[in-house]
């Protein structure tokens, strides 16, 4: 009997989550405030704290139809303050290398969107509990002055939220497929193909759609299929998305600082269909199927919605582009927060103590 034997280091280091901070190279002099549009209970958070920092010397950064609010406009008080900030508009305007660090005003979608802001590198978040649910979002805004300033200095426990990059390639309209799933074009092949890349931090979600008719997708492994998907979807989800629609679809929570990409099926018509997690350096492909009776459609983070053709096809990675989180405590002690305050994990009425006196059976 031949052994193979595993060589491995005596002392195998395991880097606990908790150890990572926020360091900075020289003082941050920019900040990006994002607030959550159409919320007039955050107008007067956002102005107190664009007014801390304005005093602070901070250069501020604040998106054009922020500033369009008829309320901000009408304040006579606020507008020495608005003339000394740098506005931009998130169709038009790369601000990936001219910010240090971002502020969220508002719920858990306030954190995707500034997600969905940098394609490349990602600034520091901080984000501040101002909407419904917050699992996100672990700063209360009473006490925002020390927080800042304790970010300012770099005083802070940081997580590195894995994004997934995605990238959807298209069929030009004028191709057609033929039964074997081929395209067929009258000129080049590569030239009647669009790509189109998103940067996604909790999932993406391919579903029917509109269609009555279960969708029939098929998911590849690094190159191999492995199954058909017959149901109402799949999502592929980040560590920090599975606490999101994953969980709701019956999928597992994972640490945010676990390397790890989550398959959790929607509906499935099948009792053996269970969600499943693969590692973060594994390349997944979803395409419709052959014999699919209709399309399907896909969303990032809940945005970008967009239809599913045949031909059509959606690549998943793990991006090199993380979310630097900043933590209120630490990594661990901010997820189980969460879970305990948003989400009520195992929440149970306790049960009572068996005195010594009383009959066992």
């Amino acid at each position: 009997v031949a052994f193979i034997r595993v060589l491995i280091p005596a002392l195998w280091h395991i880097q606990d989550p908790a150890s990572q901070r926020l360091t900075w190279n020289k003082p941050p002099k920019s900040v990006l405030v994002i607030k959550k549009i159409q919320d007039a209970s955050l107008l007067q958070p956002f102005k107190e704290l664009c007014v801390f920092l304005t005093e602070k010397n901070m250069i501020v950064y604040v998106e054009r139809k922020v500033l369009a609010d008829p309320v901000i406009q009408a304040d006579e008080s606020f507008a020495a303050v608005i003339q000394k900030f740098c506005t931009f508009r998130e169709d038009l305007n790369d601000i990936s290398n001219r910010v240090d660090f971002i502020i969220c005003l508002g719920g858990d979608g306030t954190l995707l969107y500034a997600s969905s802001l940098f394609q490349k590198s990602v600034p520091p978040v901080m984000s501040f509990h101002l909407g419904s649910l917050g699992f996100l979002t672990p700063f209360n805004f009473d006490t925002y002055q020390s927080q800042v300033t304790q970010i300012i200095e770099g005083n802070a426990a940081i997580i590195l939220r894995s994004r997934l990059r995605v990238v959807k390639e298209s069929r030009e309209k004028n191709a057609r497929v033929d039964k074997k799933g081929i395209i067929m074009t009258n000129g080049d092949s590569e030239g009647s193909r669009k790509a189109m890349q998103y940067q996604v931090l909790n999932e993406v979600v391919v579903d029917r759609g509109p269609f009555s008719y279960l969708s029939n997708v098929d998911l590849f492994l690094d190159g191999h299929l492995i199954t058909t998907v017959q149901g109402d979807g799949v999502i592929v989800s980040t560590p920090t998305g599975s606490t999101a629609y994953a969980v709701a679809a019956g999928a597992s929570m994972i640490h945010p600082n676990v390397p790890a990409i989550m398959i959790t099926p929607i509906c499935p018509h099948s009792l053996s269909f269970r969600p499943i997690v693969v590692p973060a350096g594994v390349e997944l492909k979803i395409m419709l199927s052959r014999d699919s009776r209709n399309t399907a459609w896909v969303s990032f983070d809940g945005r970008k919605r967009q239809e599913i053709c045949h031909g059509d096809n959606i690549t998943i990675t793990t991006s090199c582009f993380p979310v630097p989180s900043i933590c209120f405590q630490d990594p661990v002690n901010d997820w189980f927060e969460s879970l305990a305050q948003c989400l009520h994990w195992n929440v149970r009425k306790k049960q009572n103590y068996l005195s010594s006196k009383e009959d066992v059976f």
